[in-house]
């Protein structure tokens, strides 16, 4: 089993070292090939994905059926959908693998077992939730407050590890452009630094 999910739990809480067996007994490690799906829109979301190695998106179909891309998550980010998960009903997104990735896989239930059984995890899950509901909206005011091309730079700066490894057509839908405006943005970027 990984020892990723031990090391990024001791950041937020204490967790004995006689205790990590028994912590990742509530986990199920899994593998997913690039372009898999983890989760999918209208189906029941039974888990919560914590990424040990690789890339995953989630998103979902617009009106004229096009992709809108909401989240990314890389090594040592958790992923699921949030609303769904919680109330163990159908899902509003999907999850997708963007590179081939290693997860470890925490199921509603055992979740449940796992906060029984280790009441700082309730600690630990808050502040995870906490910093995801804060990204969120940020996201949202970003989308708001800045123009596309200033949205793009922003997050080109402060996450430099997603935008050299994102697809542009799916960097371009998160940050709600088209491929091409993105290519145009980047081409000009390209020009002043030359």
């Amino acid at each position: 089993m990984s020892t990723a999910l031990i090391e990024h739990v001791r950041k937020y809480i204490t967790i004995a070292a006689d205790e990590e067996a028994e912590v990742l007994s509530f986990f199920q490690q899994k593998h997913f090939q690039k372009k898999e799906n983890l989760l999918l829109q209208g189906f029941r979301c039974k888990s919560h994905y914590f990424v040990i190695n690789g890339c995953l998106r989630m998103f979902f179909l617009n009106e004229k059926g096009v992709e809108q891309t909401v989240q990314f998550a890389i090594e040592h980010w958790w992923m699921t959908d949030y609303l769904a998960f919680d109330r163990q009903c159908n899902a509003s997104f999907n999850i997708q693998a963007i590179e081939s990735c290693d997860v470890l896989q925490l199921d509603y239930l055992d979740q449940e077992a796992l906060l029984k059984k280790f009441p700082a995890f309730e600690r630990y899950f808050r502040q995870i939730y906490q910093r995801a509901y804060a990204a969120a909206q940020l996201r949202t005011k970003y989308l708001y407050e800045f123009s596309r091309e200033q949205f793009y730079h922003h997050f080109n700066d402060h996450f430099p590890e997603f935008t050299s490894r994102i697809p542009q057509h799916l960097l371009a839908s998160y940050l709600n452009m088209t491929p091409e405006y993105l290519s145009e943005i980047k081409k000009k970027q390209a020009l002043k630094l030359v």
